[in-house]
């Protein structure tokens, strides 16, 4: 079994032109024992972007905290606290803090898409 608190997950801060005030944690992937996916948690800080992109795997999303909004072919929609969604392959999208507080959310993809 494993088990972990997010406070105690490492943290991995992403920068760039192209993406803005993100950290990824990886909750629980193949290193935790759950073959081929991996579950991350993203925190976007006010103002914060993920890259706009486009890949071959699909995500699984849900949003814990605070407000946020996601744009996926050329349109954008809500994604706050208690949201999910689902991403598929070949759609560019993004994913934006458009709050005041940190927005947190999980994604779950195929372990090669974890990059």
């Amino acid at each position: 079994m494993y088990i972990a608190h997010r406070n105690d997950i490492p943290k991995k801060i992403f920068t760039g032109d192209a993406v803005k005030g993100v950290t990824k944690q990886i909750l629980v992937g193949p290193e935790q024992g759950w073959e081929d996916y991996v579950m991350r948690m993203f925190t976007l800080e006010k103002g914060g972007y993920t890259p706009r992109h486009k890949h071959d795997w699909p995500h699984i999303l849900y949003a814990v905290e605070g407000k946020g909004k996601i744009f996926n072919d050329g349109k954008s929609y809500p994604f706050e606290a208690g949201t999910s969604a689902f991403v598929s392959p070949n759609s560019e999208h993004q994913i934006s803090n458009n709050g005041e507080e940190n927005f947190v959310f999980i994604c779950i993809v195929p372990e090669f898409g974890d990059k």
